[in-house]
């Protein structure tokens, strides 16, 4: 069904969540994975200069996530890039329509810029401007809830 999955991630949790989703989508035919972290990027109150959000923590644990994938046998390449605070949903709507994306998969909240300021900001916003479907995962809270109703 799919060739080609992107997964949108920022390394938290709920990114978790979402690649086990695009790994089943992956695994359900022939596609391959692209696992796409955008580093943002915001302005140092006291120091005057960009300093990453990001910590380099997320980006290791985002290496050794595909590098897993790829020992399992998951066909997966990890892409990052880097945006001025505001921008992740545009870079990653932009790499998916340059890779030629059948689908994004991405968490429904994440650890943006504004972290608990806007349920899903990024997410909303790539449900706009995405040139694929979005495919959007529920945090683990709204899945336990949904299996208690």
């Amino acid at each position: 069904m799919f060739d080609l999955v992107v997964w949108a991630t920022d390394g938290s949790e709920n990114a978790d969540l979402a690649l086990d989703y695009a790994v089943r989508l992956a695994r359900d035919g022939t596609a391959r994975v692209l696992a796409v972290h955008v580093r943002e990027m915001g302005v140092g109150r006291s120091a005057g200069y960009p300093v990453h959000v990001d910590e380099e923590e997320r980006e290791e644990k985002i290496r050794r996530q595909v590098d897993a994938l790829k020992q399992s046998g998951v066909e997966i390449e990890l892409e990052h890039a880097a945006v001025a605070a505001g921008g992740v949903a545009q870079v990653i709507a932009d790499i998916a329509r340059d890779a030629e994306a059948d689908v994004v998969v991405v968490g429904t909240r994440g650890q943006g810029l504004v972290a608990g300021l806007l349920l899903g900001s990024v997410t909303h916003r790539l449900l706009h401007v995405a040139p694929c479907p979005v495919f959007a995962v529920p945090s683990r809270s709204a899945l336990d809830d949904a299996e208690r109703a």
